[in-house]
């Protein structure tokens, strides 16, 4: 088969070169569209759509001289701090015990570590705050046992412990490679001058995974800047204040939101993130020291930790159990009762009202449907989009490519609630936009944009991986780039095509923060149909949904792992 495409006598434009000025044209709209609003409301004298406005900095005046913002600004560092050193610590332990030390039941702890990954924080809050909240189950039955309650989960050290257990699974999955790959010679001989296997790990180990712990914090970091849902539960209620739920009760809060204020704090907010950005690829440049995996073949080897191993799988079952397991059960168990205390049993409290409410009410229903539907639509719509972004980026001689890649992986510096806020004056601005407001398609863009880089990051080792010889052979019978692509590169990255679309499926369906500002009736989702009930007090609808939400996670979890076990193409 030849695959050399018929010569026309004619001219005709460059078909690859189209298609990649196309596709860099779209990511820069995408990424663009919600960024230059904000950093163009913050210099405005008045909202960006009332007629002559002039340039001001006076936004910034009124920002940094407002105390409800000096509160926000010291709360959101103490509680990134806070959050990203108790994740960092479980995180790295995690890695080391799992991955480099022969402790029992290492096989199925590394899949219950991973959980919490895969489920909504809005939902992860909502399930502590029914059982380790200040009313929660678990809370008042030990406060009827000690006579005294043991902890207060709407102060900054509650709210950090939860922000820091979910974000945990992250730090160990960015570290588990690292300390996977750890050259074993090196603790051999840390041993064989006298260390334990435990001093070992921390002398040895440990100081290899210092890149890998590096970018895993400064992500942490930067996502517990960003996080809505545990300032909203937790501190909203007391009057804390933190970054993100100062913009949201400007935008939604206010009768009449001061956009100037809002677009101010958001680019502020933006600039903190990229500055921490630039920061962690500095410190990443001197990578290279910490390099173990040589030419020399090696042997993965487990350091052997006797009867410590058994107490270490004790301690994460425990936790595993604290941290995960019991929320879940309470919030499924919140699902099906009237309410939730320990005073009466809850087999006593049993119905499906809540259920009955969400099935009974179309608005309900629908916001069901709308988020699986932008879950596997519009994620397998957005998968193709940066597949073909990873192309251009990867497997091109486009002259913007580097600007293309930079440009498609910025994303990572904005917070979902500052896309919604930007793709909600973006429509304002641009003429025709108005006729995607309100609809489940100005969803999908803003979740796309979100998910760039993290679809961009699954691909890209594949392509490292495909040999250019590959495009070589086809570019000497004939085929032009877009030919190759199709015909030969795009079929061997089946496997992490999959790998995306599995990873913009569960951030699809977990998203809520961009949604925030942009759903109207006939496009809810979940997350905002959950926030609406949780606004009105109402605890078990929340609770339903929430069990929805899971149940739909777990199927696709479960389904998407048996592909990849039994489809040899995936």
């Amino acid at each position: 088969m030849s695959l050399a495409e018929p010569q026309s006598r004619f001219f005709r434009p460059d078909r690859a070169l189209l298609i990649q000025a196309a596709v860099a044209l779209a990511t820069l709209a995408l990424v663009l569209g919600p960024l230059v609003p904000v950093l163009w409301q913050s210099l405005l004298d008045r909202p960006l759509y009332e007629a002559e406005p002039l340039f001001s900095l006076d936004n910034y005046v009124r920002l940094f001289g407002n105390p409800r913002f000096h509160d926000a600004l010291g709360n959101s560092v103490l509680l990134a701090l806070l959050s990203t050193l108790i994740a960092t610590v479980l995180g790295v332990a995690f890695a080391l015990f799992l991955e480099r030390t022969d402790m029992p039941g290492r096989g199925w702890l590394r899949n219950l570590t991973l959980w919490p990954m895969y489920v909504s924080q809005l939902v992860l809050a909502f399930a502590w705050f029914i059982l380790y909240g200040p009313s929660g189950y678990v809370t008042l039955a030990v406060e009827r046992m000690a006579g005294v309650p043991l902890w207060d989960m709407y102060t900054i050290l509650g709210m950090g412990l939860l922000a820091g257990t979910s974000q945990a699974p992250v730090v160990y999955l960015f570290c588990s490679s690292s300390a996977r790959m750890a050259d074993a010679t090196l603790e051999d001989a840390a041993r064989s001058v006298g260390a334990g296997p435990l001093r070992a790990l921390w002398s040895v180990s440990l100081p290899l995974m210092r890149p890998s712990i590096i970018y895993a914090a400064l992500l942490t970091f930067i996502g517990s800047l960003e996080m809505l849902a545990v300032p909203l539960v937790f501190g909203k209620p007391v009057g804390l204040e933190f970054f993100t739920t100062f913009l949201y009760m400007e935008g939604l809060g206010a009768i009449t939101p001061d956009y100037g204020l809002i677009g101010a704090a958001a680019t502020l907010l933006l600039v903190v993130i990229s500055i921490l950005l630039v920061i962690q690829g500095l410190l990443l440049r001197q990578s290279k020291r910490f390099v173990t995996v040589r030419g020399k073949a090696q042997r993965p080897k487990l350091a052997p930790i006797g009867r410590v191993g058994w107490v270490v799988c004790g301690l994460m079952c425990l936790y595993t159990a604290i941290v995960l397991l019991l929320p879940l059960a309470g919030i499924v168990l919140r699902s099906v009762t009237s309410f939730l205390t320990p005073l009466m049993s809850p087999f006593d409290l049993l119905t499906l009202d809540h259920f009955e409410i969400l099935f009974g009410y179309e608005a309900y229903r629908r916001s069901i449907l709308n988020s699986v539907f932008i879950a596997a639509f519009g994620g397998a719509l957005a998968t193709l989009f940066v597949a073909m972004v990873a192309l251009v980026a990867h497997r091109s001689e486009f002259r913007f490519r580097r600007v293309l890649e930079f440009v498609a992986l910025y994303p990572r510096a904005m917070p979902g609630i500052i896309a919604g806020i930007g793709m909600f004056w973006a429509m304002l601005l641009l003429p025709f936009a108005h006729v995607l407001q309100g609809t489940i398609w100005l969803l999908i863009l803003a979740f796309t944009m979100r998910g760039i880089p993290m679809a961009f990051g699954a691909l890209s080792p594949t392509l490292h991986q495909i040999g250019r010889e590959l495009d070589q052979g086809a570019r000497s019978v004939g085929a032009d780039w877009w030919t190759t692509v199709r015909v030969i590169i795009l079929p061997l990255m089946k496997p992490a095509l999959f790998s995306a679309y599995v990873l913009l499926f569960l951030a699809f369906l977990k998203e809520y923060a961009a949604a925030v500002f942009l759903f109207a009736p006939g496009a809810e989702i979940i997350g905002t149909t959950m926030l609406t009930f949780w606004t009105n007090g109402s605890t078990g609808p929340v609770a339903a949904l929430s069990v929805i939400q899971l149940a739909i996670t777990a199927l696709f979890v479960t389904l998407a792992r048996r592909s990849l076990r039994t489809n040899k193409d995936v």
